[in-house]
């Protein structure tokens, strides 16, 4: 069985994200192949205070969109993810927040083992959108450490001392410095680029052109 290493910069508070990875889960199960993800930080909102926003304002005032057309949009990816198995709930009270905290967890995870740190993401994303949990919050971070393993008290040190800011502000930099400028967007072997949540026959095509130009090349 063959073997991809695919970067995903993210964000955990960006659904089509989730979306998308779960899309390209999708495609890897119907070639049957595997792949190791390696998660990388990307912040869609860096200078989101500590006490967030309404998720609706937030969006409102980025992209000038309607209640209406956010209504519409939430229903759009509720269907979507249920159709791939993962839980939206979104409600009147669902706010944006600030994730840099987050990416540092994650960092320190994927120091101690790659797959630990893709189950952490999968927590978090599952910690914000089906649970509706703040993970600006130091006490849903830890949970979420804690439902995937992680040491409680290198967790608690990690977001009490944040150790790691500095190397997450410098991976952040290097992957905009790449031309990164919207999540999600996956790196194929280190070299080919796909944005966007692209649905599974897209992955499915985008795999096997990747294997392809592999074979040229080797």
């Amino acid at each position: 069985m063959k073997q991809l290493e695919i970067d995903i910069v993210s964000d955990v508070v960006c659904p089509w994200c989730i979306v998308g990875y779960k899309q390209l889960e999708k495609a890897l199960e119907k070639l049957d192949m595997e792949a190791q993800i390696h998660w990388q930080p990307f912040e869609l909102n860096p200078t989101m205070p500590a006490a967030g926003q309404d998720l609706q304002e937030h969006i409102a005032q980025k992209y000038g969109s309607t209640k209406a057309q956010s209504d519409e949009n939430r229903q759009r990816l509720t269907d979507l993810g249920q159709s791939l198995g993962f839980t939206f709930n979104f409600t009147d009270q669902s706010r944006m927040v600030n994730t840099f905290k987050s990416h540092q967890l994650l960092h320190w995870a994927g120091l101690k083992d790659r797959q630990t740190e893709h189950e952490l993401k999968l927590a978090l994303f599952h910690t914000h959108f089906t649970d509706q949990k703040d993970i600006s919050d130091d006490n849903h971070l830890l949970a979420a450490a804690l439902s995937v393993g992680l040491d409680t008290d290198k967790a608690v040190s990690t977001l009490q001392n944040e150790p790691y800011a500095a190397d997450v502000r410098q991976q952040q930099k290097l992957w905009i410095d790449r031309g990164i400028t919207g999540v999600p967007a996956m790196v194929f072997n280190g070299k080919y680029l796909v944005t966007g949540a692209q649905g599974i026959d897209n992955y499915v095509s985008v795999i096997n052109q990747v294997l392809q130009e592999e074979n040229k090349d080797s």
